[in-house]
């Protein structure tokens, strides 16, 4: 006996990512209207971490269908039931998951080492042949102990190498600013990161002009400091529940 027909995603559930969108997006306008830039420079990823799949098909039905997730387990168990996303890894890759990443991901924004980039290009060939896998290089910038990435000094030494990756597409590079409400905290982080892009692609013009930074607390500044893409949950998908690490609790993000 058949079982109920597919009725799609909940049209109240579209409506509020719809509304969610709307008004993200209108933040990201005003902030390229005061940096003089077009609205169209900046990609809005969604990120979806601990919402489940059934939500996410209506954020994609809303027109979020950029999505960032920080776990590769959890992805897997998320992206076969959402049909029309484009998925970007933004949470650290160890390097025994780096096979399962790329046959989930379209986007590795999180490439922080020259061995993981490495791994990465040997993989990517097996698992998607004849196309260029996107990478962003993840820039400690701020030299946190706490966070992933290249020192800053750190890249320029590697981009010989890393830009002849055959696999391997770098467009660009990618950081977390400081942790704060205050936009302004995060603001040195943004300009390091936008001033040394610039500095690397005039001796690497290879690289690409991509500058992942910003959140929901920030992004309006890190627009205003040269962002083109932007990692933004809690003002589409609300506080969630997370937690960091074995041991840690449970606390709202």
């Amino acid at each position: 006996m058949a079982g109920p027909p597919d009725l799609g995603p909940d049209p109240v559930l579209i409506e509020h990512y719809a509304q969610a969108r709307a008004s993200v997006l209108a933040r990201i306008a005003a902030a390229c209207t005061r940096a003089g830039r077009d609205p169209a420079s900046v990609t809005l990823i969604a990120v979806s971490k601990t919402v489940d799949a059934d939500r996410l098909r209506a954020a994609v039905a809303a027109g979020l269908d950029a999505l960032g997730e920080n776990r590769v387990q959890e992805a897997e168990g998320k992206a076969p039931g959402v049909p029309g996303a484009t998925w970007h890894l933004v949470g650290p890759l160890q390097s025994n998951k780096a096979r399962r990443a790329i046959e989930l991901f379209d986007v590795i924004q999180t490439v922080d080492s020259v061995d993981l980039a490495r791994r990465l290009d040997r993989l990517a060939p097996e698992v998607r042949p004849g196309v260029r896998l996107p990478v962003l290089l993840q820039v400690n910038v701020d030299v946190d102990p706490a966070k992933h990435g290249f020192l800053p000094e750190a890249v320029a030494p590697a981009l010989d190498e890393l830009l002849a990756l055959p696999a391997l597409d770098v467009r660009g590079l990618m950081t977390v600013g400081r942790q704060s409400s205050d936009p302004a905290v995060a603001r040195a982080t943004f300009r390091e990161l936008h001033a040394l892009s610039g500095e690397l692609r005039s001796r690497w013009p290879g690289l690409g002009p991509e500058l992942s930074m910003g959140m929901t607390d920030d992004f309006e500044a890190a627009i205003e400091d040269g962002a083109t893409i932007v990692r933004v949950g809690r003002a589409l998908f609300g506080e969630r529940p997370h937690v960091h690490g074995p041991g840690e609790p449970e606390h709202i993000h």
